[in-house]
């Protein structure tokens, strides 16, 4: 997980190419800090005090590890800042726990809204052939109630809720661009692990 999301920062710098000045709202960052990959955007990005830190995790900590972090709580799918508060919008592995494809849709919506100049989204691609959250393979390519049934007997019984776990695939989220603000022009690529797209990463640029 680590090194698949170096390489999303890494594509984030290269496609977007944000400026020393250009402040970043970071969508959805958590309090878990068990995996050297938690809140990897706020680890990674050069300039800490151009980065705003929102989700509804107690997530405060960061301004103390990452002096300059500017933390907020804030709903994904309400985001509390005027249109085109921010130069660039990140957000990582939250698109797949916020519930059905309307609310997917919704914060694709806001992170556009918010956006003066580009987006980046990571989400895992449902045809990735593990399931990166309960480490199972093949069943989420199931139809999803019989994956969701399937978990319900599982210690992972709390992703069988939709609104725990969502999975999108690349066509789903070509279909919420089209249904998007015309406004924006986006780019989709993949993070690959062994070789396999395991994460979908949405590129939106606003076009003048």
């Amino acid at each position: 997980a680590t090194r698949v999301r170096e390489k999303m920062f890494a594509r984030f710098m290269a496609v977007l190419k944000p400026d020393i000045g250009d402040s970043i709202l970071d969508v959805g960052v958590t309090a878990d800090q068990s995996y050297t990959s938690s809140n990897y955007f706020e680890s990674l990005y050069p300039v800490k005090n151009k980065i705003t830190a929102c989700g509804i995790d107690h997530a405060g900590f960061l301004e103390e590890k990452y002096p300059g972090v500017a933390f907020c709580f804030a709903d994904a799918l309400h985001l509390p800042f005027s249109d085109q508060t921010f130069d660039f919008v990140h957000c990582s592995a939250v698109w797949e726990h916020i519930g059905s494809i309307s609310n997917q849709q919704k914060m694709l919506e806001e992170s556009l809204r918010v956006a003066r100049f580009g987006i980046m989204l990571t989400t895992p691609n449902r045809w990735f052939p593990i399931e990166f959250h309960c480490q199972l393979p093949l069943i989420h390519w199931l139809p999803k109630p019989v994956f969701r049934a399937i978990l319900r007997g599982t210690k992972y019984h709390d992703l069988a809720d939709e609104n725990t776990l969502n999975l999108l695939t690349p066509s789903a989220v070509k279909t919420m661009c089209t249904a998007a603000d015309p406004a924006w022009k986006f780019q989709l690529e993949f993070a690959r692990l062994f070789g396999l797209p395991s994460n979908i990463l949405l590129f939106g640029r606003r076009g003048y």
